[in-house]
């Protein structure tokens, strides 16, 4: 499941790559929010029937907006704002940073967890990082620097989302809250979407890209997030991060030319770097008790 989450996120920033080039950022995210909520509500529907979907969508209005709000609406507008300015593969490596502002808001909203010296030093790291990838590569100039700066402002949006979804999915079904978060979603996008329609219809390698993140990157993928978020909780769900720069590199550099540059390699070693040190003790501690004796 964490390959497979791993291979179908690290193809979205393609996917939003190719696409941005023809749809503006607000009604790209706008339809890839509502088609997506709207295929999972078939499934819903499906599944456990209609009258009772609509009952559990209209219990948990309030959950399903706050993950609308912080997992799709704003984090799907800064990355593909983001991926206007940077390439796929530096947006992917600059949203390697959630485990790391997960950490931090564990330390506020998760009292318990333990704070030691190394996780501060990987939280220092993995920032470094972050300068490092935004600031060393001087081919976009400043508009790559906010770029950058944006796709790592989504990491803050999905690290929140995250730790509030571990908790609501406790009482809540995976699939309603999937179903609910994105039509909130797209809702949010649509009056900022209407204004920014394109004014010539998009290219059928636009529409594509599209449809592939709407439908996997999107909809399927957010079925395996919920069912992981259940059974393993936002840390170790946030291990994906360690496997999505691989794979977005990877596909940036094999379909659209990308180079990858000695500011990419050395930011993602940087931020991979911090999130170990920030999230891999406490992940040890937990194997470790978990071991038979």
């Amino acid at each position: 499941m964490l390959l497979l989450l791993a291979a179908i996120w690290g193809a979205s920033y393609l996917f939003i790559k190719v696409a941005v080039e023809d749809i503006e950022p607000a009604p790209m995210m706008a339809t890839r929010a509502l088609v997506a909520g709207l295929m999972l509500a078939v499934y819903l529907v499906v599944t456990i029937g209609g009258r009772r979907a609509l009952v559990e969508l209209g219990r948990n209005w309030r959950p399903a907006l706050v993950l609308g709000t912080a997992n799709a609406a704003i984090p799907f507008w800064l990355v593909a704002w983001g991926e206007k300015h940077v390439d796929s593969s530096v947006a992917g490596i600059a949203q390697s940073t959630v485990p790391i502002f997960t950490f931090l808001l564990a330390t506020r909203f998760l009292p318990h967890e333990h704070v030691g010296i190394t996780r501060i030093v990987g939280v220092a790291v993995g920032f470094i990082g972050v300068a490092v990838l935004a600031g060393f590569d001087p081919r976009g100039g400043w508009w790559a620097v906010a770029g950058t700066l944006a796709v790592v402002l989504s990491s803050l949006a999905y690290a929140s989302a995250g730790i509030y979804g571990q908790l609501r999915v406790q009482t809540v079904s995976g699939p309603v809250l999937a179903t609910g978060s994105m039509l909130a979603g797209g809702l949010i996008l649509l009056p900022l979407a209407l204004v920014q329609l394109p004014d010539h219809a998009p290219d059928a390698e636009a529409i594509a890209s599209l449809l592939a993140l709407t439908i996997v990157g999107t909809a399927f993928a957010q079925l395996v997030l919920f069912r992981m978020l259940r059974l393993f909780g936002s840390r170790r769900l946030s291990l994906v991060t360690y496997l999505i720069p691989g794979f977005a590199v990877a596909y940036g550099a094999t379909f659209l030319d990308e180079p990858v540059t000695g500011a990419a390699l050395g930011g993602l070693v940087l931020i991979l770097g911090g999130v170990a040190l920030a999230s891999g003790e406490r992940l040890l501690r937990a194997r470790v008790q978990q071991e038979p004796a």
